[in-house]
């Protein structure tokens, strides 16, 4: 067995394992026959119902605007509906490009973004700025981005001044639908989620 090939298995078998037989099958089937639809899953309690497989901004950073469409064009024809960048994806490039490439589906997808601005003027300022890279007037998710410290992140983030005052304001303008976090820690992870 050469190296692709066992890389590809390895990791395929790791995914089953991960995804649990059904979905797995489902997965498969829609990777392996165009007619199949891929599988969604409810969002917690939102209402939304998001594709298992999201596309990464990160994915259209280093090619062209071309490359960059026709990938978002190709995994929205597949099923997908889960977009997902940050302003930190190449220092902009991926909101560069992701926003022009998603503008004609924009209804049609659920487009997640993210901030590692902890104080709540940088927070505000880099929220608006990602708004007007990507073209949109507003992101069904915005999360607290990378949290790792409790003090560093989660507990100034929260603290007056602090950067969940710019999300829920945001919120409340229409700006943001859903918020989040994304955790780099266990610690960081749970104390965001044990603080009201």
């Amino acid at each position: 067995m050469d190296r692709r090939r066992f890389v590809k298995t390895g990791s395929a078998t790791a995914l089953a394992g991960l995804l649990g037989p059904e979905l797995w099958g489902q997965l498969n089937d829609a990777i392996n026959d165009d007619s199949k639809p891929l599988p969604r899953r409810p969002l917690g309690k939102t209402g939304e119902s998001l594709s298992v497989i999201g596309l990464g901004g990160i994915v259209v950073m280093g090619g062209t605007q071309k490359d960059a469409d026709t990938r978002v064009r190709e995994a929205i024809d597949r099923g997908v509906n889960y977009f997902d960048v940050a302003p930190t994806y190449g220092r902009g490039e991926a909101e560069a490009k992701l926003g022009p490439s998603l503008k004609p589906y924009r209804d049609k997808v659920f487009l997640a973004c993210k901030t590692q601005k902890r104080d709540r003027a940088s927070a505000e300022q880099e929220l608006n700025a990602s708004l007007k890279q990507l073209q949109t007037d507003h992101f069904d998710l915005y999360q607290m981005h990378a949290i790792r410290d409790v003090e560093k992140d989660v507990k100034r983030a929260l603290a007056p001044g602090g950067a969940v005052e710019a999300l829920v304001a945001a919120r409340k303008q229409g700006k943001i639908r859903f918020l989040g976090f994304s955790a780099h820690s266990a610690e960081a992870a749970l104390a965001a989620m044990s603080l009201n």
